[in-house]
């Protein structure tokens, strides 16, 4: 059993003094695992940092073993994210999260829009609000998708402004109204790409984002949110006009 593959890499366990685990996010064979012999070593280090992507290929003698990868890098995602608190957050909760995902199912489009993420690094102003519509995808992926296209109510695409908590839908602001204590803010950005992007827009998106992803992904199987989410949070509600 053998294939070639990108993949983006998440994470690594230790095995022994030498070798390491490699957790893998690939194109064709979704999140997988892999031995890489000499993968604790000075030479192959800077090669397994979470966020890089990755060039891998798989052996294995049956399909339902481990396995061993060879790796090459091909982007250094997580080199670039060094100098930003805000990436290196990005990066440990992009990790976890994907671990939600049923490990060896390909997710190619939550794949393209991870590795889209990774590549807006140096857009700071740009890229959480990528990664909201990150969170967003992975609720699609894993079962438990919003609509944000028309009011729940009416059928409306005119002022879309809240969500409902219990459908998940979008809501007007007239058929909103007498429930609007009780409704979910939609920000605008998530439905008007034209609209303005201030950071406390995506501190309400990512609170749209996890109100779902607690009750419906998490709480469920006793889970809670990465800490690194925790930390992005707080450092994106600490920016300028963020309150």
């Amino acid at each position: 059993m053998d294939w070639s593959d990108e993949g983006i890499f998440l994470s690594g366990k230790p095995l022994g003094e030498a070798n390491l685990i490699a957790e893998v996010l690939t194109l064709e064979h979704g999140r997988h695992l892999g031995l890489v012999r000499g993968g604790r070593s000075r030479r192959v280090r800077p090669t397994l940092q979470p966020g890089n992507l990755v060039r891998v290929t798989w052996r294995a003698r049956l399909a339902e073993h481990l396995g061993g990868y060879n790796v090459e890098l091909m982007e250094a995602h997580g080199a670039r994210a060094l100098d930003d608190p805000r990436a290196l957050a990005a990066i440990g909760m992009l990790g976890e999260f994907v671990k939600l995902l049923p490990e060896r199912d390909p997710h190619p489009e939550l794949y393209a829009t991870t590795l889209h993420v990774l590549r807006s690094f140096a857009e700071p102003d740009i890229w959480p609000a990528l990664l909201v519509y990150w969170e967003m995808q992975l609720l699609q992926e894993i079962g438990f998708g919003l609509d944000l296209t028309s009011c729940a109510a009416t059928g409306s695409t005119e002022e879309l402004v809240y969500v409902s908590p219990k459908s998940g839908r979008a809501v007007s602001r007239e058929a909103g109204a007498p429930y609007a204590d009780k409704m979910l803010p939609l920000p605008q950005f998530l439905i008007d790409s034209s609209a303005s992007l201030a950071p406390s827009d995506v501190v309400a998106g990512f609170g749209l984002t996890g109100f779902f992803l607690e009750r419906d992904a998490l709480a469920p199987h006793g889970l809670k949110f990465p800490d690194a989410r925790d930390r992005l949070l707080d450092l994106l509600r600490r920016e300028p006009h963020a309150a």
